[in-house]
């Protein structure tokens, strides 16, 4: 019979760790998508940076075009999705416009789904 102490222990990330948090905030922008391209803010490279200090997470991002009236609509999502990461209590997120957003900064995945390939 094993005994409990002789099973190997698991290395779980403590939850104030924010390497880990900026990961599950990076992986719940993954849900919020561009409503016309069909295509996630991450992939799409509109996130630009995000920022953990305690429980609020700083981003900044980006449309892609100026003019774009979707930003509302983008933040609105981003806040809906970061409710639901555990740690996350304070969103602030900061739209800029430069650099200026090109096809370049889109993943290869969303490259691929749009036909950049």
């Amino acid at each position: 019979m094993t005994e409990l102490n002789d099973a190997p222990a698991q290395v779980v990330p403590p939850r104030d760790d924010p390497v880990r948090l900026k990961e599950e905030v990076l992986e719940a922008l993954r849900n919020v998508h561009d409503p016309e391209l069909g295509i996630n803010i991450v992939d799409l490279g509109l996130v630009y940076g995000v920022e953990v200090d305690g429980d609020t997470v700083r981003i900044t991002y980006t449309l892609t075009t100026m003019g774009c009236p979707i930003g509302p609509l983008i933040e609105a999502e981003m806040r809906q999705f970061l409710s639901g990461v555990e740690g996350v209590s304070n969103v602030e997120a900061e739209m800029v416009l430069r650099p200026p957003w090109t096809p370049e900064m889109m993943s290869d995945e969303a490259k691929a789904a749009l036909g950049f390939f």
